[in-house]
């Protein structure tokens, strides 16, 4: 037997798993992280916390591993994507990490599409111009941060997303490397040759900065010993976007199947195979996964606020002491006429509008909490449902199926709507980590333990399959009322 020790760093904690070439799990670990917000719109996060923070699950891991560590075979990331690293050659950050949900960069937005470069950039990089993406942090911190500023002009500033970052330190400095899918969320690097795009960093001024050389999701990427944990260095043979990672691990392997991670935010990827489309819609087009052997591109819609949602409800507004409160009040209340627009740093894909904030709409002396509480899940639904919309039409790929993941999948109340609400089934694999499965199903080819994907996702069975019910036309009436205050933006 030989396992994958797969990593999963997201926004909130990292996890670590030891996977057999079956797809099972045979140890966990999971240490959380912190996002800081030293600024309105601002969110960084300490990026040697995110090291130590990997360090420590896998440390827990193994602890709990009472396997052979030696038969370890080979190591997977999968990451949070578009935050941004700046580091120095001897690994010390320049600044806080810039978290993917970070907004600092709107004024940066603003000139750039008045420069008339959202068509170029689009073209080239599949994406939009928006604060989401880490090309315009790193311009914001270029003329806002004379830290940052001094080390590009002097050549010496690492830019990296957090995968690099953490391949780094994991490395002692030896292997500096990206992969596809997390450069393809950068603005840097240019869709259609895989290479980073020359010309737009040069129309960004970052001509100093220095980048990570660029290879397919599955494929050597260096060796380590997580600081002595492991007896002898172990080869990291997968590195991917922690969204497209749950694409792998869902089985999107051939166009007109989609995904949808339901976390802090959202992601929607579907597979639209060989070649990439260009982005309508508010979709964004995306590498899904590379190896050796083949590249699949994918349309992908982006929801900033999630399962955020209802947790600022609790743990800023104090609406209910535990979501199993919240939950009770979704299944025995309806809505009561208010939507929640969960604007907190704008809202995606296909609207992208930021209106200053979010908005509790619809409220009246009958409200109660309970209804507010609702919204707040509703809102989540209407999202995706937005997304699946557009995703449809722009990709001219009919949605055949739509496998869900992330935290939120364990609230049946919530598939049960969402199921109403896009009139289909929606699935769930009896996998919960499947961002990291993805990963581990990477490694496992790259290392020869498996033949093909489809092996691999065949052993993962579906946990949940949800049929629309009797909510259908509800469901519907209450997302075009939610279309409606989307529109007063």
């Amino acid at each position: 037997m030989q396992y994958i020790l797969a990593i999963d760093q997201g926004t909130s904690g990292t996890k670590a798993l030891l996977f057999d070439a079956h797809g099972d799990v045979h140890a966990r670990g999971f240490i959380g992280v912190l996002c800081t917000h030293p600024r309105a719109g601002f969110v960084e996060q300490d990026a040697n916390a995110l090291y130590r923070s990997v360090l420590d699950a896998v440390a827990q891991c193994l602890a709990r591993f009472d396997g052979d560590k030696n038969a370890i075979a080979g190591v997977a990331i999968s990451s949070q994507r578009e935050t941004v690293v700046l580091w120095t050659s001897d690994g010390q950050p320049v600044v806080p990490a810039v978290s993917w949900q970070c907004q600092r960069s709107l004024g940066i937005c603003e000139r750039l599409r008045e420069e008339g470069l959202a068509e170029e950039i689009a073209d080239k990089t599949g994406l939009l111009i928006d604060p989401y993406f880490s090309g315009t942090k790193l311009i914001w911190l270029n003329e806002n941060d004379q830290r940052v500023s001094g080390y590009i002009a002097a050549g010496t500033a690492l830019f990296g997303t957090v995968d690099s970052w953490l391949l780094y330190r994991l490395t002692h400095g030896a292997a500096y490397l990206t992969d596809y899918t997390n450069a393809s969320r950068t603005m840097l690097m240019n869709l259609h040759t895989l290479e980073w795009d020359r010309e737009l960093i040069t129309r960004f001024g970052l001509d100093g900065l220095r980048l990570p050389e660029l290879r397919p999701s599955a494929s050597d990427f260096g060796a380590t010993d997580f600081e002595g944990l492991l007896a002898k260095p172990v080869p990291v043979v997968s590195m991917i976007g922690d969204s497209h990672a749950a694409a792998v691990g869902e089985g999107c392997l051939k166009p007109g199947l989609a995904k949808a991670t339901m976390g802090t935010g959202s992601s929607l990827m579907m597979n639209v195979g060989a070649e990439p489309q260009a982005p309508a819609h508010g979709l964004v087009s995306t590498l899904c996964f590379a190896t050796p052997q083949r590249t699949d591109y994918a349309m992908e819609g982006i929801i900033i606020s999630a399962g955020s949602t209802p947790a600022w409800l609790k743990d800023k507004l104090g609406l209910f002491d535990d979501f199993a409160a919240a939950e009770q009040a979704f299944t025995d209340y309806d809505n009561g006429g208010v939507f929640l627009i969960p604007a907190f740093s704008g809202i995606g894909c296909p609207h992208w509008k930021y209106p200053g904030g979010a908005q509790i709409v619809g409220l009246n002396f009958s409200t109660s909490w309970q209804h507010v509480a609702r919204a707040a899940y509703e809102s989540i639904v209407y999202q995706i449902k937005d997304v699946i919309t557009v995703m449809e039409q722009a990709a001219r790929v009919p949605l055949v199926e739509l496998f869900l993941d992330g935290g939120l999948v364990q609230r049946p109340f919530l598939l049960q709507y969402l199921a109403d609400t896009l009139n289909r089934p929606v699935s769930t694999l009896a996998m919960s980590e499947i961002s990291a499965a993805g990963a581990a199903a990477l490694a496992s080819l790259q290392l020869g333990l498996i033949t093909n994907f489809d092996a691999s996702h065949a052993e993962r069975p579906v946990l949940r399959r949800v049929e629309p019910g009797a909510g259908v036309d509800q469901a519907a009436a209450n997302h075009s009322q939610w279309l409606r205050w989307i529109e007063r933006l």
